[in-house]
């Protein structure tokens, strides 16, 4: 399957040149020892993002297993064979890889700003796939490509999700539902509070349905707890004093909940 990655230059396809990736105008990127590549040129560099040690938190708690329900309902809905598969803002790979040992018979694509990350992701060594750096403002992905795409606790650019999916493409994006992490918050806070479950601004699409994941989660070693804090938002705005109630936990059990919004082009 011919790659959808564009030259964030110029547009023109990026195509493999030995040891890079390179347009017909000429415009050329290496590719990295571990396998992706850095697209990003405008709006932000590549030590933006999440940080080595929120790179490592989250794939030692996601490795774990502990958000495998999510990536399994995710994996129930992509296309079996023959289609162009986006991860916008895809971390770690964790999600890429599910979706890719559920259905090998597409072509996998995953993007984020963060340069530990990606790096992170092309490591998992997923078959068919493609890491690459890049900002979510503008996507080095050709225009109508992607046949499924998956968007998961980020920024919703509409416009540009909009340009890149086909007119018979689905994308999946997921928040947080109400209770996700009350049994964590309920340990960080005195006065602990519901999310609210506000479905992203997206009126270019049609939202085709919603399918919510909701499920215990036992967390039994101070590591993986540590985890889970590190890789969240709440580890920027507490307070030492309430985190370090949390973190001396030996066990913690706490709600996981996620709204699965399916949308389609209009």
């Amino acid at each position: 399957m011919k790659s959808i990655l564009i030259c964030p230059v110029c547009g023109r396809a990026l195509e493999k040149s030995g040891g890079c990736r390179k347009c017909e105008a000429g415009h050329s990127f290496d590719i990295s020892k571990e396998g992706y590549v850095n697209l990003l040129i405008r709006g932000g560099s590549a030590d933006s993002g999440d940080n080595l040690e929120m790179t490592k938190s989250r794939t030692r708690f996601l490795n774990a297993g502990y958000y495998a329900p999510l990536a399994e309902a995710l994996a129930g809905l992509i296309p079996k064979k023959d289609a162009a598969v986006l991860d916008i803002c895809c971390g770690d790979g964790y999600y890429t890889k599910a979706l890719a040992e559920s259905a090998p018979g597409n072509a996998y694509y995953g993007f984020d700003i963060s340069k530990n990350m990606i790096k992170t992701a092309a490591k998992r060594k997923i078959p068919g796939s493609e890491f690459f750096i890049a900002n979510l403002s503008s996507i080095p992905i050709a225009t109508e490509s992607v046949d499924f795409a998956i968007h998961l606790f980020a920024p919703f650019g509409q416009n540009e999700f909009y340009r890149i999916m086909k007119h018979s493409g689905t994308l999946v994006s997921v928040i947080p539902g109400k209770s996700h992490l009350y049994g964590m918050k309920k340990a960080l806070y005195g006065a602990p509070y519901y999310n609210g479950e506000k479905l992203p601004d997206a009126a270019l699409f049609r939202l085709a349905g919603t399918k919510r994941v909701a499920y215990t989660m036992t967390i039994e070693d101070k590591d993986s707890i540590a985890a889970l804090y590190g890789m969240t938002p709440y580890c920027y705005n507490t307070s030492k004093e309430d985190a370090a109630r949390l973190l001396a936990l030996d066990r913690l059990e706490t709600e996981a909940e996620f709204i699965l919004a399916i949308y389609e082009k209009r």
